[in-house]
């Protein structure tokens, strides 16, 4: 349903590179005018290819990053926080190229145009804005009924109501019944025997069936009759719940298959992140062996045992794996987990606490700064990990797992993640879950990077490190 704001998505393409195009001839057309050091026009760009890739490069990074989301366009602020992060991206990058290129293009030009050009689409984004914004004022959005009145049917209404309230406008709920001890984000208008009467009275444009399996058998029926009136529908019953995060519809003969299993990170976003992956494993192993070196050696002399420590975890896809730490235990103190493992208040396990005399000297000061976390740049190397993901989890806490708990496997795991940037260690076991799921949910190379800039904060601050 968010395909419904199509036409502003290819409007903000389409104008985006046209603009990034003109931003550029008219910050080179108007430099000789503008504070700096005196230039010919002719030598400000020298090569003609400049005009052919500097748009195609900020599309391409802005398509990435996500700056073309569906569920942006119809916030205004959500657009300027995630084109801001991009633009800057995109310029660093821009500014690169042409360092490493044509070094003879005037660095104040790139200047000019990259304050240009952010003006200008932040201008194109607001004008989008106030279309939808008068859009929906005018009461032009298309009017929706939702059948049912279960959960399904109240988190649906308040979901569209937030984010899609500039194409639909929920004109109310149906059902078989009516509701009982339920508060409705919108008035009952009637049960569904009256429905021809309450789409014409209320003009419904659009309906959402959400059922119970209890009434699964009235479903046929009820879609039968609503075919005959001049209305859309939609499904979403109950069962979509299996769906761990997002759902693939494929067609095979007449039948309709629904992929409830689906990779999350796929095509563009699988290989962009695969690239950051490897350019972040090579440049830090070319940065670090000495201090890798100096680990091995100060756990060798701390405590008997190997320095590397591989650990059975659980991977993307619920594959095995084994995964690389320097060792701040001793040896065999994975043999004792239950006599340290601790509950909460509401019996919930808590596997890693503080003041665990299982841990080494060195093991202490390595988990205070992180730095026992090195050896999983090989894992990232083989691509068995990503540095940012779920936490690799251990094979007998996942044993206990609820079912939407394993969402979290529907990624690679990462070195870092959004539990870790979020209190780390501080945090109780369910919360750490919570925090993976809505990294898993909310996947974006714009949210890898944040975690990754708040990673290196978090490590400087020691909070919840132990």
């Amino acid at each position: 349903m968010y395909k419904q704001y199509h036409r502003y998505k290819l409007a903000l393409i389409i104008a985006d590179f046209w603009i990034t195009l003109a931003m550029l001839i008219v910050a080179e057309h108007f430099r000789p005018f503008l504070p700096g050091q005196e230039v010919e026009p002719s030598v400000l760009i020298q090569n003609q290819s400049i005009y052919f890739f500097c748009p195609f490069l900020f599309h391409i990074l802005f398509s990435l990053t996500g700056v073309y989301d569906y569920k942006r366009i119809p916030k205004f602020s959500l657009q300027i926080s995630r084109l801001t992060f991009s633009y800057s991206l995109a310029v660093w990058i821009f500014a690169g190229i042409l360092f490493f290129t044509f070094r003879e293009t005037s660095r104040l030009l790139v200047i000019y145009f990259s304050i240009l050009n952010y003006l200008a689409l932040i201008a194109v984004r607001y004008m989008i804005w106030l279309n939808l914004q008068k859009r929906y004022n005018q009461n032009n959005a298309l009017a929706l009924l939702i059948i049912g009145v279960n959960e399904t049917a109240v988190v649906l209404a308040k979901t569209i109501s937030d984010e899609l309230g500039a194409v639909f406008r929920l004109v109310g709920f149906s059902d078989f019944e009516a509701p009982v001890n339920r508060d409705l984000p919108g008035p009952f208008l009637g049960p569904i025997k009256d429905l021809p009467q309450i789409i014409r009275q209320n003009e419904v444009e659009v309906i959402i069936i959400t059922r119970n399996e209890c009434h699964f058998e009235n479903l046929e029926s009820l879609v039968r009759d609503l075919v005959c009136l001049p209305v859309r529908i939609y499904l979403a019953p109950d069962y979509v719940q299996l769906a761990l995060v997002e759902a693939e519809v494929e067609q095979i003969g007449n039948m309709v298959l629904i992929g409830i299993r689906e990779p999350v990170i796929q095509g563009g976003k699988r290989f962009s992140k695969r690239i950051m992956d490897l350019a972040i494993s090579i440049a830090l192993f070319l940065l670090t062996w000495p201090l890798l070196v100096v680990i091995w050696i100060a756990i060798k002399i701390d405590s008997k045992g190997p320095a590397i420590f591989a650990a059975s975890r659980v991977g993307e896809g619920g594959k095995i794996f084994r995964m690389y730490k320097f060792r701040t235990m001793y040896t065999g103190s994975e043999n004792l987990q239950k006599a340290v493992t601790q509950t909460d208040e509401q019996g919930r396990k808590i596997y890693k606490v503080q003041d665990d005399p299982r841990i080494t000297r060195v093991g202490k000061w390595l988990r205070k700064t992180s730095l026992d976390e090195l050896p999983q740049l090989f894992n990232v190397l083989k691509g068995e990990m990503s540095w940012v993901g779920p936490r690799p989890e251990q094979p007998f806490i996942t044993e206990e797992y609820e079912h939407w708990q394993w969402q979290r496997v529907l990624v690679p795991p990462g070195v870092t993640g959004w539990w870790q940037v979020s209190g780390r260690s501080d945090l109780p076991m369910h919360l750490n879950t919570n925090y993976d799921v809505y990294y898993v949910r909310n996947y974006s190379i714009f949210l890898d990077l944040k975690i990754l800039i708040r990673t290196v904060i978090e490590v400087l601050k020691g909070r919840g490190a132990y």
